[in-house]
């Protein structure tokens, strides 16, 4: 299970939720042709972000929150045969 592996300082451990089979017309769509999910699961959270006071930045997700991840962001890691993905959290200025 994911819990066996701790995320460090900002890090978030997420598995990405699988997309269904088929689309609405009832046709299979192969694996070569999907795209990479970009929902997931948080199953893991790291320590959290110090600032520059030295005071940790609480997390704005908790474990077992749905997010949204970059289609190609972070580092993919495969444990008991169940892949996940491990990132650091982004910011946004809008």
């Amino acid at each position: 299970m994911a819990t066996e592996l701790k995320p460090l300082g900002d890090r978030v451990l997420v598995e990405p939720v699988e997309e269904k089979e088929t689309n609405k017309s009832g046709i299979i769509i192969p694996d070569t042709a999907k795209e990479k999910p970009i929902e997931a699961v948080v199953r893991a959270l790291g320590t959290g972000k110090t600032n520059d006071d030295g005071k940790k930045i609480p997390f704005e997700v908790k474990v077992g929150d749905r997010v949204l991840t970059s289609k190609y962001g972070g580092t993919e890691v495969k444990l008991d045969k169940k892949d996940y993905r491990l990132s650091a959290p982004t910011t946004s200025s809008a």
